[in-house]
């Protein structure tokens, strides 16, 4: 009976603690808190917080040479593997403009290229046609602003996110333009892009010359970027096997196949 009434006092008072106020619910359940591995602990310890950090770091030489280069030029072109952080980097300096004043606006594209496989074709409107080729974009925005300000950020077009088809024509001023995967771009293509740059912009193109999804000899990133390397004015970075941010195993696996 005894152990009954006991147990019956516990329950009471987990009850009891959803009514509490902030300061004695926090003070009540620090009494016994929760691991899911020991349960209930009577002196536990504190837990890790996942923080946003607004400043981006380099991770290596590299790195810091891209991000450098973005401050300094109009137009930067960074080739490397995947893993290297090309993308989340351009992505980052674009923020980081824009929450500066810098720019108004942020423009990123990326060719709706399949990887070796076909979907097929996909419902809805443009914006939901693309949302499966812009995803590794949407990812590096979301980290960098949070859904809620990136969705106000697209309603009211300081953000958008374009198809390289609809590019042709346009003049991108005041703008930090990012396209993505430019190794599924052609020679022709990506001279369309690189030419839509503006007044007080900067453009950074990214992509892999080796991880094309083109048929051989198709893609024309290598061959622009060796042309814009001549020119003073563009940067061009070359990120290595080194400066993969991935797991470990990624660099490795890049040496090999």
């Amino acid at each position: 009976m005894g152990k009954r009434a006991r147990k019956t006092a516990k329950v009471d008072a987990d009850v009891r603690a959803l009514f509490f106020d902030d300061h004695q619910r926090e003070e009540e359940m620090s009494k016994k808190a929760w691991d899911p591995i020991k349960g209930h602990t009577s002196n536990p310890e504190p837990q890790r917080e996942q923080k946003y950090v607004k400043n981006v770091r380099p991770r290596s030489d590299n790195q810091a040479q891209l991000m450098q280069a973005i401050d300094e030029r109009h137009m930067v072109v960074a080739l490397g593997p995947a893993g290297t952080g090309k993308t989340y980097l351009a992505v980052a300096k674009a923020v980081e403009a824009l929450d500066n004043g810098k720019i108004e606006r942020i423009v990123l594209s990326r060719p709706a290229v399949e990887a070796g496989e076909s979907i097929g074709y996909l419902p809805g409107d443009m914006e939901e046609k693309l949302a499966p080729y812009l995803r590794p974009l949407y990812d590096a925005l979301t980290d960098r602003l949070g859904n809620r300000r990136l969705k106000q950020l697209m309603s009211n077009g300081t953000i958008e996110l374009a198809p390289v088809g609809y590019m042709r024509g346009r003049t991108l001023n005041n703008a930090f333009v990012v396209i993505d995967e430019a190794q599924n771009c052609t020679y022709t293509q990506i001279k369309m892009l690189i030419t839509r740059l503006g007044w007080n912009s900067t453009m950074v193109l990214t992509g892999d010359p080796d991880q094309s999804d083109l048929l051989p000899g198709i893609s024309g990133l290598k061959d622009i970027a060796e042309k814009l390397e001549t020119l003073e004015d563009v940067a061009t970075i070359r990120l290595k096997d080194r400066d993969i941010v991935r797991h470990p195993l990624v660099a490795s696996i890049l040496t090999v196949v």
